[in-house]
């Protein structure tokens, strides 16, 4: 038994160094299967990671407004990326502002918020920017 695991640590070993001397090159190529451009994939696959933090905000925005219709809620492919603040160092996380504009019903908007939300998940800030008249 011990003689069989020597082998093969010194296989694995064996190839190790094989596969770092060749030094073999390897192309990657990202597949989008999706109905849009590989950026608004991108785009839209992070607001969708960070629906419920944004989804979060937008309740507490609107959840003291008497006026604020029901069954208000917001759409991934009508919200804005404002801007992406790198917070610590390169491949390090990130902090996210997303205009967001919350609708009723048949897509009526009814106001637009600023949300901030870091890659981690967490709500960093919200603000209510603008309300439209129903």
């Amino acid at each position: 038994m011990i003689h069989i695991r020597k082998i093969a640590v010194n296989l694995i070993i064996s190839l190790l160094l094989v596969f770092s001397v060749t030094n073999l090159e390897v192309d990657s190529k990202t597949i989008n299967e999706a109905d849009t451009e590989l950026l608004d994939t991108l785009k839209y696959a992070l607001i969708g990671s960070l629906y419920e933090p944004i989804d979060k905000a937008i309740k507490e925005i609107y959840k003291g407004d008497i006026n604020a219709p029901e069954g208000l809620t917001w759409a991934i492919y009508d919200t804005e990326i404002t801007k992406i603040k790198q917070t610590n160092g390169i491949g390090g996380f990130y902090e996210v502002t997303f205009k967001v504009y919350p609708y009723y019903r048949a897509h009526n908007s009814y106001g637009e918020d600023e949300v901030v939300v870091n890659t981690k998940g967490e709500l960093v800030s919200f603000r209510h920017l603008k309300t439209y008249p129903q």
